[in-house]
């Protein structure tokens, strides 16, 4: 009886489990490179623009975003590095930012574990850097975030933008 019972219980964790990734409708997703000798991790969850406008309107000019979609985006450096010339200690971080017209805010969070920007606490960003968004010249579906040769690079609809990484 005993072993039925850890059976169902087996069998009704996984049930939910899988639910709850079909319930997703963006798919998790993750970047990895290196950049001057670190390496960088970039795990998260790509929204797809699905025929609607995305920046200033899907993603608010000015607000806090999670930069993906579902639980917040994570970024993990294997070693001290510089973002935009400004030191960030190794360790992993929730990625956030604000996006602009003409500028966005990249910020680091010492709160790695946690849903979406509900809960985002100002108090806990550890660094924030302004960048410069750039037009793409064909529009992007689903939102990418790559690790290039000297930039951590966020593409969506018709804007990309990078925040360079150093050692």
């Amino acid at each position: 009886m005993k072993r039925i019972v850890t059976v169902f219980i087996v069998m009704l964790f996984s049930a939910t489990a899988l639910m709850a990734q079909k319930k997703m409708k963006s798919p998790a997703a993750t970047a990895k490179g290196e950049i001057d000798g670190v390496n960088i991790e970039v795990k998260y969850h790509q929204p797809s623009a699905k025929g609607r406008k995305v920046m200033g309107k899907l993603v608010p000019y000015g607000k806090v975003w999670r930069t993906g979609a579902n639980n917040a985006t994570t970024i993990t450096f294997d070693k001290d590095v510089k973002v935009e010339g400004k030191s960030l200690n190794k360790g992993t971080y929730s990625l956030f930012t604000i996006p602009g017209e003409n500028e966005w805010i990249v910020i680091f969070n010492s709160n790695a574990n946690q849903w979406g920007a509900y809960n985002y606490d100002e108090s806990q960003d550890v660094l924030r850097v302004n960048v410069k968004p750039e037009a793409l010249s064909a529009p992007v579906e689903a939102f990418t975030i790559e690790v290039e040769p000297s930039d951590v690079a966020l593409s969506w609809e018709n804007t990309k933008v990078k925040f360079k990484v150093s050692e």
